[in-house]
């Protein structure tokens, strides 16, 4: 969906990005980074409103400042502050971009309708856009960049002002645009803890610098070397950890009938299960430890910080 190559933007003087080279495929990807990182700046890159100083960016592999009216056809962008009219109606703002998208009349009323009941705004559409709560106006934002059925959908911290309960409802509709109605959508977001439960993969934006991407899965599996085993009886932990040194293989009980044993080699597996079922243990559970993005995230920071 977008790629970037060593990618440059200054504002005067001020670095927003520097040297940043990353890849966003299909799915949800969620654009990580502090207030300030150059999240918003890249936004405007991928929808051509700005030129970058130095790199090389392509979106729906095109080249977002030569083909800019085309590729932003195919976006749906929700920006960080609302800018909506607060006289007129939830539905002729929809309807209204849709318009602009290139939807005939007609069908840009009905679009304009399906999209807010999308995202539960169906009894409310004809509301003054002035008289809904923030949360609401959230809910049209997201609703006018999906009705013309992009091929990708910006949005710019879309749970900016909304309370828990809100800020829970929002990231439900977008799993629900990302994974149900088979959009993709780049979530930028400053929030740690919202990326990590709506996001298939990430970008972390960290001093104008890309400092991780990837799969969340893979990247929450990279760089792991624990085995957790899970044993019955808590004293079976200091007989597992004794059979496994004999084998030459790091462990250690951490008590409560947990052993965390050192991935060194893929053999390591064979050695547990063997030992566990000469000693006749009792397994609850065995899983390789996997790391928090909070984790993916430091790691990236020290990175970028070397």
């Amino acid at each position: 969906m977008v790629v970037a190559e060593q990618v440059a933007k200054r504002w005067g003087s001020t670095p927003a990005l520097t040297s940043a080279t990353f890849t966003i495929g299909r799915g949800i990807t969620g654009l990580l980074g502090a207030n300030g990182a150059g999240k918003t700046t890249l936004l405007t890159l991928i929808l051509g409103l700005h030129r970058p100083d130095g790199g090389r960016l392509r979106v729906l592999g095109a080249d977002p400042v030569q083909a800019g009216p085309a590729v932003r056809a195919r976006i749906g962008y929700a920006p960080e502050h609302d800018a909506l009219p607060p006289d007129v109606a939830a539905h002729d703002v929809v309807r209204h971009i849709a318009e602009i998208h290139g939807l005939p009349g007609r069908v840009a009323t009905a679009r304009a309708s399906d999209s807010l009941y999308e995202v539960g705004l169906g009894e409310e559409r004809f509301r003054p856009v002035g008289t809904m709560s923030t949360g609401q106006r959230q809910r049209v934002k997201l609703a006018q960049a999906i009705v013309h059925d992009p091929a990708l959908v910006l949005l710019d911290e879309p749970t900016n002002g909304l309370d828990p309960v809100q800020r829970d409802q929002m990231l439900a509709l977008i799993r629900h645009v990302g994974h149900d109605l088979g959009l993709d959508v780049i979530l930028s977001s400053h929030l740690l803890d919202e990326v990590e439960r709506v996001s298939d993969a990430v970008v972390i934006i960290e001093q104008g610098h890309a400092t991780v991407g990837g799969r969340m899965e893979e990247l929450r599996n990279a760089g792991n070397t624990e085995l957790v085993v899970s044993i019955d009886d808590p004293a079976g932990g200091a007989v597992l950890v004794s059979a496994l040194e004999r084998r030459r293989v790091a462990a250690a009980d951490t008590g409560q009938g947990t052993v965390v044993v050192a991935l060194a080699e893929d053999a390591v597996f064979d050695a547990v299960r063997d030992e566990v079922a000469a000693a006749g243990l009792g397994v609850r559970a065995m899983k390789v430890r996997t790391r928090s993005l909070e984790e993916v995230f430091l790691a990236g920071q020290m990175s970028a910080a070397r």
